[in-house]
C-alpha cells in the first residue's frame, strides 16, 4: 500500500505548496528540490489522491520522446482501419489534471521547450507525419529535481508559479521518525497477507485524514473566487519583489495567487499578513538574486504621527471594511520574513545561480550513434540505426493503397521513403583551452595556478564530459604542453615541468588555441572556452617583421582574435597584472576577443576555477 500524503515525514514546504496548487490551478505548478531518498517522489504520488475525482496523473519519464510527448498517428488503429488514427500524447493525456516530472533538470532542451509552451498556451498541436491536431492540454506540473544534478531551465521556472528551494534535514528526531516507520511497514509487508489490528486503524486514520483533505480542498476551491487581496498588500508584495530582485511581472502575478489560496485553504475570505509572508516564501524568496539593502522607509511607522482620525469614524467605515495598513510597513514585515528565510549564500537560490550563468549547461549535440533517442528523420539505413515504430508509422497510411496495386502476400509493404533513421542527443562536452603567460616574473605563479585550475576542472570532467588543454606562451612561440584531455593524472604527469622566462608570443598563443579548437570541432566537441592568463603585453609575432612593429604585432593580435570570435570561440581574459602597472593592455584583448574581462592580479587557482564556471 502506497504512503498517504499525511503519513510522510518532512517536507513541509513541499506539502504547503501542493495543497496550494490543489486549490489554485492558476499557479501553474510547483518545482520541489531535494536530494535523492528524501521522499520528493512519493509525496508527489501520494499528492495524486487529493485530487478532483476522475482528475488524471500522468507521469513524464525523463527519456522520454517526442512523438510520446505531443502524441502522433496510432500504428494499431492506423493498420486495422486503413484510415489514419491520432493519438494523444502525455501532454494532451495530463489535461484537467497533474503532470508529474521526477527529474525535472535531466529533461532534453526540445522536451522542455514542449512543456513551456504548453503551460503557456494550454494546447498540443501536433504537426507531424502529416497529420495536424490541436488538443487541450491545461495542467498543472509537479516537478521534482536533485540540485547536485544540474539546474532547472530558468524558463521552466519562470512559468512555475511555486518553488521549494533544496533545504537539507539536519532534524534527527524526523530522520529518527522516517525509519521507525519505515521499519513498522517492512515488519507489517513480511508478516502476511492479513494486516494486524493496529495496521487497520492507522490505514483507517490515514484514509480519513485523506478525505478531509480532499474535502478542505474542494471547499477552498469553491471559496476561492470570493476571497480579496487589497492593493496596499499587492503593493507590498511588488515591492518585496523589488528588494530581493526579482525579475518579470510573472512572479509577481504568481505571488497574489498564492496568498489567494492559503486564505481561501483557511476559511478565510481576506488576504493577512500569514498569506503574504507564504506567498514571499514559496514565490518570491526562490527567485531572489541580491540580499534587500537597508532603506529608511521601512521603519516602522508608529514612530511617526499619525493623522487624527475623524470623529466617528472606525476601521469599520472604511470603504468595503478594507484596514488601514500602509504598505511601506507590510514591506518591511515582508522583508524581515524573507530576510529569515534567507540562506547564508543568496547566491545558491536557483534564478541567482542562473543569472550568473551557472546553469551547469556543457551544450549538447545531435548525431546518428549514441546519446538519448530524441527524434527520428527520413534517411539513408546504412551505417544508420533504424526507427522501427516511426518507420511502421510512415507506411501504415499507404498499405490500402499499396494492397490494391499489387498481387503481393505481404502482410505490409514498406518502401525507401518509408524509412525512419534514429537522432540521438548527447553531451557535447566543452573543452577548456588555458593559454597561460610564462614570460616574465610572475611566470611561475601563473602556471602553478593555471595547473590548479586545470585538475580542478578535470575532477568535474567526467560528469560534463569536459575537457581541458593547456597551453604556454614564452620565448618565440607557444607550445601545448597538455593536449585535450580528461584524465587529471595526466594533467599532473605532464603538467609537473612548467617552463617559465623570455618574451610574449601573445600571437603565436592565439593561433595555436585556434587550431585546438578545430580539432576539437572534428571530434564533435560544439563548445570552445579560451582561457587567457596575462597581462596582454606581447612583443613577439608570428615572424621576425612582426616582432620588430609594434603597429603590426597589434594588427596580428587583432586579426587573430577577430578569427576566434567568428569561430564562436568563447574567451575569458584573466588579467595578472598590477593595477598601477596596468596599460590597459588585457581589456582590449578581451575587447577584441568578444570576451569576458577578469582582474586577478593573485589568482589562485579556486578562483580561476569559479570564473569559468
Amino acid at each position: 500500500m502506497s504512503l498517504a500524503f499525511t503519513d510522510i515525514v518532512g517536507l513541509e514546504a513541499a506539502k504547503q505548496a501542493l495543497l496550494l496548487l490543489a486549490v489554485n490551478p492558476a499557479l501553474a505548478g510547483v518545482a520541489i528540490a531535494a536530494t535523492v531518498g528524501s521522499g520528493k517522489s512519493t509525496l508527489a504520488r501520494a499528492f495524486a489522491a487529493l485530487l478532483p475525482e476522475g482528475a488524471p496523473f500522468v507521469e513524464l519519464p525523463v527519456n522520454v520522446t517526442e512523438d510520446r510527448l505531443l502524441g502522433g498517428l496510432d500504428l494499431e488503429a492506423t493498420l486495422a482501419t486503413g484510415a489514419r488514427a491520432i493519438e494523444r500524447g502525455l501532454l494532451a493525456r495530463a489535461h484537467g489534471g497533474v503532470l508529474y516530472a521526477d527529474g525535472l533538470n535531466l529533461l532534453d532542451r526540445s522536451i522542455v521547450a514542449h512543456l513551456m509552451e504548453a503551460l503557456a498556451s494550454g494546447v498540443v498541436r501536433v504537426e507531424r507525419e502529416g497529420l495536424s491536431a490541436v488538443h487541450p492540454a491545461r495542467f498543472v506540473l509537479v516537478g521534482a529535481y536533485d540540485p547536485s544534478d544540474g539546474e532547472v531551465p530558468r524558463g521552466l521556472l519562470d512559468r512555475i508559479g511555486l518553488i521549494v528551494p533544496f533545504a537539507p534535514q539536519t532534524d534527527a528526531r524526523l530522520r529518527a521518525e522516517v525509519v521507525r516507520r519505515n521499519q513498522l511497514r517492512k515488519g507489517e509487508a513480511e508478516a502476511g497477507a492479513l494486516p494486524s489490528a493496529s495496521s487497520r486503524l492507522r490505514n483507517e486514520a490515514a484514509d480519513d485524514e485523506t478525505h478531509m483533505l480532499r474535502a478542505m480542498i474542494a471547499d477552498a476551491r469553491a471559496r476561492l473566487p470570493h476571497v480579496r487581496v487589497h492593493d496596499e498588500q499587492v503593493q507590498a508584495l511588488i515591492q518585496a519583489a523589488l528588494s530581493l530582485g526579482v525579475e518579470g511581472n510573472r512572479a509577481d502575478v504568481f505571488a497574489a495567487q498564492a496568498a489567494l489560496a492559503k486564505a481561501a485553504l483557511d476559511g478565510r475570505d481576506r488576504v493577512d499578513d500569514d498569506d503574504l509572508r507564504l506567498a514571499v516564501r514559496l514565490v518570491l524568496l526562490p527567485r531572489a538574486t541580491r540580499l534587500p539593502e537597508a532603506n529608511e522607509s521601512y521603519q516602522a511607522q508608529d514612530e511617526q504621527p499619525r493623522a487624527p482620525e475623524e470623529p466617528g469614524r472606525s476601521e469599520r467605515d472604511e470603504p468595503n471594511g478594507a484596514p488601514q495598513v500602509q504598505s511601506e510597513q507590510l514591506e518591511a514585515l515582508l522583508l524581515s520574513a524573507a530576510e529569515a528565510e534567507l540562506p547564508k549564500d543568496v547566491l545558491n537560490l536557483p534564478f541567482a545561480m542562473q543569472q550568473r550563468g551557472r546553469s551547469g549547461s556543457r551544450g549538447a549535440a545531435l548525431n546518428n550513434r549514441r546519446g538519448r533517442f530524441v527524434r527520428a528523420v527520413e534517411g539513408d539505413p546504412h551505417g544508420n540505426r533504424i526507427a522501427l515504430l516511426q518507420t511502421l508509422v510512415a507506411a501504415a497510411p499507404w498499405q490500402a493503397v499499396r494492397r490494391a496495386g499489387t498481387r503481393s502476400s505481404a502482410q505490409l509493404a514498406i518502401r525507401k521513403e518509408d524509412i525512419r533513421i534514429k537522432r540521438f542527443r548527447d553531451k557535447a562536452g566543452m573543452l577548456y583551452i588555458f593559454a597561460v603567460d610564462a614570460s616574465g616574473s610572475m611566470a611561475i605563479n601563473r602556471m602553478r595556478e593555471a595547473k590548479g585550475a586545470a585538475i580542478r576542472l578535470l575532477q568535474d570532467a567526467y560528469v560534463h564530459r569536459d575537457q581541458v588543454a593547456l597551453i604556454a606562451f614564452r620565448g618565440g612561440r607557444a607550445q601545448v604542453l597538455l593536449q585535450p584531455s580528461q584524465s587529471v593524472e595526466r594533467a599532473k604527469r605532464e603538467l609537473d615541468v612548467l617552463p617559465t622566462g623570455g618574451g610574449t608570443p601573445l600571437a603565436s598563443a592565439l593561433l595555436t588555441a585556434w587550431e585546438l579548437a578545430q580539432q576539437a570541432r572534428g571530434r564533435g566537441i560544439a563548445q570552445v572556452t579560451l582561457v587567457l592568463m596575462t597581462d596582454g603585453r606581447a612583443n613577439v609575432g608570428l615572424d621576425s617583421q612582426a616582432s620588430a612593429d609594434k603597429a603590426g604585432l597589434q594588427r596580428e593580435i587583432q586579426q587573430l582574435a577577430a578569427l576566434l570570435r567568428a569561430h564562436g570561440v568563447r574567451a575569458i581574459v584573466i588579467d595578472t597584472q598590477a593595477n598601477y602597472l596596468s596599460r590597459g593592455e588585457a581589456p582590449k584583448l578581451a575587447e577584441w576577443l568578444g570576451g569576458r574581462y577578469v582582474y586577478l592580479p593573485n589568482a589562485r587557482a579556486e578562483q580561476i576555477a569559479k570564473a569559468l564556471t
